[in-house]
C-alpha cells in the first residue's frame, strides 16, 4: 500500500488547497501521471504519481487545506512497483508488504455509501443525507448526477445558482495551462481620455439615466475597431495562427462570491454603443447568475479585462487559450499630461496588451495599441 502525500513545492509552501481530484478510485496511474490540482501560493499547480498501480481512496475532499506531507490518497502497488522497491540500495528501507486485502476490508466496513468526493461535497453543501441515495456509479457508487436529481427533487422549485466550483476549476486549469505554454510578450501605453470621456458626458446629456454609457463601451467599441487593422490578434492558435472572421470580445466578469466568467459579445465591430451598451445590461447579470448560453461560453475571439473605478492602475492578464491576445483596462486616474509644452492635469486609463509570441510580436502589438489610442482620441468614430 502507498501513501500518497501532499508535496512540498518549494522551502517556502507550508500548505495548499486542494482544487480538483484528477483520478478516481479503481483507476490506474503511471509514474508522470497528473492525480489532482492544488493551488497554493504559487498558483494552480498539478500534482504528479511517481509509482505505479491502482488508487484505492481518495481521503481529501475537494476544496480542503492540506498540510505539505498529508496522505492524500492510498494507491496499490503494481508488480512494477513492487519490484522496484525491492530493488533499491540497502540504505533504503525495504518495502513490507502488508495484507492489503485485510485493510481494504476493514476500510470498506467503515463506509456506509461509496461516492465521489464531488458528490460528497455537493452533498453536504446542501445537505443531502448521501447514504440515503442509490448510487449509479462503478460499483454502486453515488455520483454527481445522483446527488444533483435528489437537489431537484427535493427543490422543484427554481432556486438561486451559487457560483460553479467547476467553472473556477476550468478557469484556473486554463490559466496554468496559459503560463506553461504560451510565450506572453506584454505592452503598455498610457491613454489620455478627456475627449472621450466629455464626449460621452455630452451624448449622456441627452439619455435618460437608464440608458446612458459607461466608459467600458468606448474601451469596447475602440478595441474591436483597432482589431480591423490587426487580424492576427482576433485569431486563435491551433498548431498554427487561425484569423477569426467574427470580432466577439471576451469580457471578463466578476462573480459576487469570487471567481471570474468570461463571457462573449458578438460581432461587435458590427454594434453601435447603444447596442453595445444593451449587450452589457443582458450580459452581466447572466454572468453573475451562471445564466450564460454556450455560445457565449465558447466564441470568444480575444479577452478584454477592465479594472473599473478604484481599482489598480493597470493589469497585465494572462491568455485564455486557444486565443492570442487579452487586453486589459486599468482605471481612469487623472494624471499630469504635458502637451505643447504645458502641463494640464487629464483624465488617462492605462492600457497593457498580452500577446502570444507564437502569433505575433512586439511590433504588432505596439501598432495594435496606438490604433486603439487614435480611436479614443477621436470618440465620434466609434
Amino acid at each position: 500500500m502507498i501513501e500518497f502525500q501532499m508535496p512540498s513545492l518549494g522551502a517556502d509552501m507550508e500548505d495548499g488547497t486542494l482544487v480538483e481530484w484528477k483520478k478516481k478510485p479503481g483507476d490506474k496511474v503511471k509514474r508522470g501521471d497528473i492525480i489532482a490540482e492544488v493551488e497554493t501560493q504559487k498558483g494552480l499547480i498539478e500534482i504528479e504519481v511517481f509509482d505505479e498501480g491502482t488508487i484505492q481512496e481518495l481521503l481529501i475532499k475537494e476544496g480542503t487545506k492540506i498540510p505539505v506531507g498529508t496522505v492524500m490518497a492510498i494507491i496499490n502497488p503494481s508488480e512494477v512497483t513492487l519490484e522496484a522497491k525491492e530493488e533499491k540500495t540497502p540504505e533504503s528501507k525495504p518495502i513490507e508488504i502488508q495484507p492489503i486485502e485485510e485493510k481494504i476490508i476493514v476500510k470498506k466496513e467503515k463506509i456506509k455509501q461509496k461516492a465521489s468526493p464531488l458528490a460528497r461535497r455537493i452533498a453536504e453543501e446542501n445537505k443531502i443525507d448521501i447514504t440515503t441515495l442509490k448510487g449509479t456509479g462503478p460499483e454502486g457508487a453515488v455520483s454527481k448526477e445522483d446527488v444533483e436529481l435528489a437537489i431537484a427533487n427535493q427543490q422543484p422549485t427554481e432556486k438561486a445558482i451559487s457560483p460553479s466550483d467547476s467553472i473556477r476549476s476550468a478557469v484556473a486549469a486554463a490559466m496554468s495551462k496559459s503560463n506553461k505554454e504560451i510565450p506572453h510578450y506584454y505592452l503598455i501605453k498610457n491613454i489620455d481620455i478627456s475627449k472621450a470621456l466629455n464626449w460621452l458626458k455630452e451624448i449622456n446629456s441627452h439619455k435618460p439615466v437608464k440608458n446612458r454609457l459607461l466608459p467600458i463601451v468606448l474601451f469596447i467599441k475602440a478595441t474591436a475597431k483597432a482589431l480591423v487593422e490587426f487580424p492576427d490578434l482576433n485569431a486563435v492558435w491551433e498548431n498554427g495562427i487561425i484569423q477569426k472572421k467574427e470580432i466577439n470580445i471576451g469580457l471578463v466578469v466578476s462573480l459576487k462570491k469570487g471567481g471570474i466568467v468570461v463571457p462573449a459579445i458578438h460581432q461587435v465591430n458590427l454594434k453601435s454603443i447603444d447596442e453595445i451598451m444593451e449587450t452589457l445590461n443582458d450580459l452581466i447579470p447572466r454572468a453573475r447568475a451562471l445564466k450564460l448560453r454556450s455560445s457565449e461560453l465558447s466564441d470568444s475571439t480575444i479577452t478584454l479585462t477592465n479594472i473599473g473605478d478604484n481599482g489598480a492602475d493597470a493589469v497585465f492578464g494572462i491568455i485564455y487559450p486557444p486565443q492570442v491576445a487579452i487586453v486589459g483596462f486599468g482605471s481612469i486616474t487623472e494624471q499630469p499630461i504635458a502637451e505643447n509644452g504645458m502641463i494640464g492635469i487629464k483624465s488617462c486609463v492605462t492600457v497593457t496588451l498580452a500577446g502570444d509570441h507564437r502569433a505575433t510580436d512586439g511590433l504588432t502589438g505596439s501598432r495594435f495599441l496606438v490604433a486603439l489610442n487614435y480611436q479614443l482620441q477621436n470618440p465620434e468614430l466609434l
